[in-house]
């Protein structure tokens, strides 16, 4: 029977993150289903979902997770999951991308994600970055969000509560319907 997994792991940016994580899933006997990865300044975070139909699977992933703990200073984190992760998109939703930019301020991934749950959307992925103004060098926050939401929520309601937690951060925020 195949059971799946989510892990984990963040540490210091270095070449080889990647390799060690693949070989310790590859001698666990696991397969990668899904990955998302990124460098958030410095340090290099790592979200998995595993499979194994190995009978063991989950005591050699958490040993396998202890050592690279300690040989490649990895924080690691193992969740068994109770069922089989869903597949595609779910149906009644559409998905839209929410693009928000403006003077960098505290605040602003906290006011448009409670606006977005308000409205029931599920936030999908969501990146952020704060760049230097082309002329002035002034930071500017950017983030960009990909969202499903239920059929049931009005697209212009969606946008008429973004619109107002734009206008209250005094930034701007566009969204879009994703085919």
């Amino acid at each position: 029977m195949r059971k799946w997994y989510a892990l984990s792991a963040i540490g210091h940016d270095r070449p080889g993150i990647v390799a060690d994580l693949a070989e310790f899933i590859y001698e666990c006997e696991c397969n990668l289903e899904d990955s998302s990865m990124s460098r958030l300044g410095s340090e290099f975070a790592v979200l998995l979902l595993l499979s194994s139909t190995v009978q063991d699977a989950e005591r050699r992933l958490t040993a396998g997770a202890k050592r690279l703990e300690w040989e490649r200073r990895l924080t690691v984190f193992l969740r068994p999951l109770e069922s089989e992760p869903m597949r595609g998109k779910p149906y009644g939703v559409g998905t839209y991308e929410v693009q928000a930019s403006g003077l960098d301020k505290a605040g602003i991934v906290a006011r448009v994600a409670r606006c977005l749950a308000e409205q029931e959307a599920n936030i999908l992925e969501m990146f952020t970055h704060v760049l230097p103004a082309a002329e002035s060098g002034t930071p500017i926050y950017r983030m960009s969000i990909a969202i499903d939401v239920p059929n049931r929520v009005a697209e212009s309601v969606l946008r008429q509560r973004l619109e107002e937690v734009a206008n209250a951060l005094h930034i701007e925020i566009i969204l879009r319907r994703k085919a």
